[in-house]
């Protein structure tokens, strides 16, 4: 297949680019710049444009741009970042694809978990409504600038990732030095879900959107059983053999992270109900099994 995708210098991104290419499909990477290889092509989220020729012939599309929402500390300007860059840049791509005479088969829009909000000891899927806070309206403005290729009869998934489980990018990429040194640990009080997927997994369960015409709308794309930051921690200990007992406090994150800490202190407890109606099998099911592809992954 002809396949586009944009993000394809981040975490999630570059991995899918690469398996794909990988298994013989030729990929066609958005960039925000001038092109400078054969296989790129130009999009600008902030003016709407993306140039036609990119997505002729695509039997899909994967939208996985977007501001990192770890990256930089949450001030007002780079909060509109986040948002912008996802809102902004999905409706170019959705818009692109509406206008197109025969448009991709697929659209796989990224989006993630945090649209649940803050779901304590609940457990929520698929059908679980929106929930509170800046996460969760930032994704759900993100899914609605989709609209305009749905409305085209294309069908379009909202890939809703959970903690992807690497250790070349992303937020657990932050985590692996800091367990490696000995000083990790819960944080907060631990008891926290964090609803995790190997990198390895979500590239294969992306593969298994595109290839699967019953999916549509949301899908989640974590492990099957959440566990709490305490179980994730210990998990980090025992892989790595390092000790992982000294905590985070809560004041001390928010003083580090301004208001993201809301985010890394709240609960998620996160389960993949269609992926697994559908027929996927997780590799990694497991956090340790997550934790040992991660490290694997980074030795290649």
């Amino acid at each position: 297949m002809r396949i586009a995708v944009t993000g394809s210098t981040g975490l999630i991104g570059h991995a899918l680019a690469q398996n794909l290419r990988a298994d013989g499909h030729e990929v066609v990477r958005l960039v925000r710049r001038e092109p400078t290889a054969p296989d790129e092509a130009e999009w600008d989220p902030a003016r709407g444009h993306v140039d036609p020729a990119a997505l002729a012939g695509c039997e899909a599309v994967v939208h996985m741009a977007g501001a990192g929402v770890g990256d930089h500390r949450w001030t007002a300007a780079y909060k509109r970042e986040i948002r912008d860059s996802r809102v902004d840049g999905t409706r170019a791509i959705a818009d692109a694809i509406a206008a197109m005479p025969r448009p991709p088969a697929v659209f796989v829009s990224g989006s993630a978990i945090g649209y649940y909000g803050d779901t304590g000891d609940r457990a929520v899927d698929e059908d679980s409504p929106a929930g509170q806070g800046f996460l969760a309206e930032v994704c759900v403005e993100w899914e609605a600038a989709a609209a305009p290729a749905r409305a085209a009869g294309v069908r379009t998934v909202f890939a809703r990732t959970g903690l992807v489980v690497a250790r070349q990018g992303g937020a657990w990429g932050q985590l692996f030095p800091v367990f490696r040194a000995g000083i990790g640990g819960r944080l907060g009080n631990g008891r926290q879900y964090w609803s995790h997927i190997s990198l390895r997994d979500e590239i294969a369960a992306l593969r298994h959107i595109i290839d699967t015409p019953s999916l549509e709308g949301p899908v989640n794309l974590t492990a099957p059983e959440p566990l709490t930051n305490r179980q994730v921690t210990a998990a980090m200990g025992r892989v790595l053999r390092r000790p992982a007992v000294i905590p985070v406090p809560a004041v001390a994150l928010k003083v580090v992270l301004g208001p993201f800490a809301e985010d890394v202190l709240g609960s998620q407890r996160v389960r993949p109900a269609r992926l697994l109606e559908s027929g996927f099998v997780f590799r990694d099911p497991g956090i340790e099994d997550s934790i040992r592809a991660a490290l694997d992954e980074g030795a290649r």
